[in-house]
């Protein structure tokens, strides 16, 4: 049984999933007629101004000298590693169909199980192990429709 800290992820990665999925349909429509690079730049900077609306709003800005180096190095090659994700995704949007560009993307997830078992020391149980092959087989399957 899932208990109340367990559900409030849930719920939030749940919200994520749908969030994202409208991502991709809107950025297909919104990238045709438009060069990917730019698309991916008018998106960042929706969610940056939304984003810092967002810390404003909620009163949880701090000053950036009570964060960390160790925050601020790793912060920043997240930024970055999201930079090239979205230039990626956004080109694949341009070229190819959403429903096969988004699962490819997915797998994404089985990339963060094997890196957070190496990296984090988290454990790969036999059903993440399950759910991981599962991902990649439903991917590799929509890509080679």
């Amino acid at each position: 049984m899932l208990g109340s800290k367990a559900m409030s992820w849930l719920i939030w990665s749940l919200l994520s999933a749908v969030f994202a999925a409208a991502t991709a349909i809107l950025a297909k429509l919104g990238v045709q007629d438009i060069d990917s690079n730019l698309a991916t730049a008018i998106r960042t900077s929706v969610v940056v101004v939304f984003t810092w609306l967002i810390v404003a709003i909620r009163g949880s800005s701090t000053t950036s000298s009570s964060i960390g180096a160790k925050s601020w190095v790793f912060l920043t090659l997240s930024g970055l590693g999201t930079g090239l994700s979205w230039l990626c995704y956004f080109h694949a949007l341009k070229l190819g169909p959403a429903s096969r560009v988004a699962p490819i993307d997915k797998l994404s997830v089985v990339l963060v199980i094997v890196l957070a078992a190496l990296l984090l020391g988290e454990k790969i149980t036999p059903a993440k192990a399950a759910g991981g092959l599962l991902i990649a087989a439903g991917a590799i399957v929509i890509a080679i429709e």
